[in-house]
């Protein structure tokens, strides 16, 4: 893909790029909307990637151009503003933003992006993007941002920050450290009290297909920042700083402290947090039925409680469950829309990728065309 990506910085820019970099996309596993409420997650970053290519020039001017997009965009490096017509580049500005909030000089450059990672579908095109961009630059203009410390969780930070301030996404660290912490061939383990990283193999036995349900997910319509305003909401009710302190023994003793949408949504991230514990465990232990249980269990939380599914995931999740060889199933990243995320064994993942379509064409008319993953290394 580097070479495609290559080809169409030529193309725009009638000149070789002096550096190409990429970053994964990634699948939520276990763990819905608990890295902002310091819970735990199961994460994989996938084989599906932004590339950016990119030549530093002479002047302080930034031109991006994008294979899914048709104009390009064009700013002053120290001056990133939004542009209604090219919100896509707002991922790519708002990183530029911060990294010379944090004292970073660079010029301007000529860039070029691609990506392999379905927009909409749940697996965090955006996070990749950002990370893209604070790699190139770094590429570009070389700088360091943890002398003595972290360099990938200060990126991730940075990129988080991007999104957060810049974007209006109130996003938690999840997308972005998956991009960069990723690990070919292992689930990334993240515990976002502490920041810690661990990862557990993943079996070769036993596949990730992604069923996108073909209704794009717009997080910046407010519905992720609302959810999150809930979460916070509750933990400040309750005492506590975050919902990772509140037990489901404490809840049910204080509901009266809190209205029935604060309620189901701690209900929601406290179970989702004690999900992926027992979950870590399964994955560790090679049971793997266990673990799709969760994810049924999972599923079923965010719909009811969470209410950040939609008919079409529901009726994703209801047919993957009918189908022999499928282990678990599950939305997979903010929800209103995107994907599912499936644990299929091997032997049977053709079959059950017909199955996916067949049925869904049928009781929605919507064609959908499931994608095998595998996890992958993190950005370079």
């Amino acid at each position: 893909m580097h070479s495609s990506v290559t080809a169409l910085f030529e193309t725009h820019f009638d000149r070789a790029p002096r550096h190409t970099v990429q970053a994964p996309g990634r699948l939520e596993l276990l763990g819905n909307h608990t890295d902002y409420n310091e819970g735990l997650v199961m994460a994989l970053a996938v084989d599906r990637h932004i590339f950016i290519a990119a030549s530093p020039r002479n002047d302080h001017k930034v031109r991006l151009v994008a294979s899914s997009f048709v104009e390009p965009e064009e700013f002053v490096v120290t001056r990133p503003e939004k542009n209604p017509n090219a919100p896509w580049a707002d991922y790519v500005k708002g990183v530029l933003d911060q990294l010379q909030r944090r004292g970073v000089r660079m010029g301007g450059f000529d860039a070029a992006i691609e990506g392999t990672i379905p927009m909409g579908a749940g697996m965090s095109s955006s996070a990749a993007l950002e990370v893209a961009t604070a790699l190139i630059v770094r590429q570009l203009y070389p700088y360091q941002l943890a002398p003595d410390g972290n360099e990938k969780l200060e990126l991730a930070k940075l990129c988080q920050a991007a999104e957060n301030e810049f974007v209006g996404v109130k996003c938690g660290l999840l997308d972005q450290m998956s991009s960069l912490f990723g690990k070919a061939d292992h689930a990334i383990e993240i515990d976002f009290q502490s920041l810690a990283v661990d990862y557990a193999p993943t079996a070769s036995d036993i596949a990730i297909v992604v069923c996108n349900s073909g209704v794009k997910h717009q997080l910046i319509g407010g519905e992720y920042n609302e959810l999150r305003a809930m979460c916070e909401s509750a933990a400040k009710k309750l005492g506590a700083k975050s919902l990772r302190a509140i037990t489901e023994t404490d809840l049910r003793a204080s509901r009266d402290r809190l209205t029935e949408r604060e309620y189901q949504c701690a209900h929601h991230i406290i179970g989702e947090i004690a999900r992926v514990a027992e979950g870590v465990k399964a994955l560790r232990a090679g049971e793997f039925e266990q673990f799709g249980q969760y994810m049924f269990q999972s599923h079923a939380s965010s719909r009811d409680d969470f209410k950040n599914s939609t008919r079409e995931l529901d009726l994703l999740v209801e047919i993957a469950g009918e189908q022999h060889g499928c282990l678990g199933a599950r939305l997979t990243g903010g929800g209103f829309g995107g994907a599912t995320i499936n644990l299929v064994e091997r032997a049977v993942v053709d079959e059950f990728c017909r199955f996916m379509s067949a049925q869904y064409r049928e009781r929605t008319g919507i064609e959908m065309t499931p994608l095998v993953c595998r996890s992958a290394d993190g950005a370079d």
